[in-house]
């Protein structure tokens, strides 16, 4: 079962922002990599619900599935395109 069947078009975008956000925060020695997708839930929370129109409860329910692609997408390059370092 594809994840991004159940994804909105207009959330999609959201996906590679997560990407590169959860990326930049790695980067920094502010956060454990632990705490990274909680980081990412919450501001995909924020962002994704004004992203496509309100703060409903379709919305939020996109916001976690729009941080669940982003993640898996971060473990997916990980674990098989690096060797898992």
């Amino acid at each position: 079962m594809d994840i991004l069947q159940f994804i909105l078009e207009e959330g999609l975008v959201m996906v590679p922002v997560l990407f590169v956000l959860g990326e930049i925060i790695k980067q920094t020695t502010l956060l454990d990599n632990r705490f990274i997708p909680v980081v990412l839930l919450v501001v995909s929370i924020l962002l994704t619900p004004w992203l496509l129109g309100g703060f409903v409860a379709m919305n939020i329910v996109q916001a976690i599935l729009v941080t669940g692609a982003a993640v898996l997408t971060n473990e997916f390059t990980e674990q098989y395109l690096k060797g898992g370092e």
